[in-house]
């Protein structure tokens, strides 16, 4: 019996990529609700109702652990029930599970906020933003993205996956390596990761993901 899909709430950004690719990598079906963060849905009473942080994605499972509807908010959250719903892309011992984890934490605590704050620096500031704050702005977090990149290479260097075997903890990284262009890594000098970044977004599920939703 097909089951009834998952309500995904997302919008074209790394995080709600992370929710997308998941999807689609455990082979659900699932609806999308695209939450215009521009435009400020992410405010609106009725989302706030299923993320009272306003913030995508979210996810409403219409078969819950107890055959209910069930809610779950924050994309490394969301990340780790997929993988227990569907049995994948976590390891079952107990030593894998923890390294998956914990390369998927580096990615929630360190990868997510400095490569956005980067972003933002270079893409986002206020027209009125003092030209030093900004300068110090960008220089600060582009270091703290290479340092973080080099984190990343030396794993690679040792591992063909960042847990050993694919993992949440590659489907939560993939989406913010691949906005490198913005911020002008030169995957050259990470060759590694940037062997890593080719072959997982040659993935057909990442490729699919990284398109949700659609361009309009």
């Amino acid at each position: 019996m097909t089951s009834a899909p998952i309500d995904l709430y997302t919008f074209r950004t790394a995080n709600g990529r992370k929710a997308s690719i998941m999807l689609e990598e455990c082979g659900l079906p699932y609806a999308v609700h695209v939450i215009d963060i521009t435009r400020g849905d992410q405010h609106a009473p009725d989302f706030l109702r299923i993320n009272p942080n306003g913030r995508i994605p979210a996810i409403v499972d219409p078969d819950g652990p107890d055959g209910r509807p069930h809610t779950v908010f924050e994309s490394g959250a969301i990340l780790l029930y997929l993988a227990e719903k569907c049995g994948t892309l976590l390891p079952r011992d107990t030593a894998g599970k923890y390294d998956a984890i914990q390369w998927l934490m580096l990615q929630m605590g360190g990868i997510g906020p400095m490569f956005g704050q980067a972003f933002h620096f270079r893409h986002q500031t206020p027209g009125d933003a003092p030209a030093d704050a900004i300068a110090y702005g960008r220089a600060r977090y582009d270091a703290e993205v290479a340092r973080l990149c080099g984190v990343l290479d030396r794993r690679l260097a040792e591992t063909e996956y960042l847990a050993g075997e694919y993992s949440v903890a590659d489907v939560a990284t993939f989406p913010w390596i691949a906005v490198h262009r913005w911020l002008e890594i030169d995957l050259a000098r990470f060759p590694h990761l940037g062997r890593w970044y080719g072959e997982v977004g040659a993935r057909p599920a990442v490729r699919r993901g990284m398109n949700v939703p659609p361009r309009a």
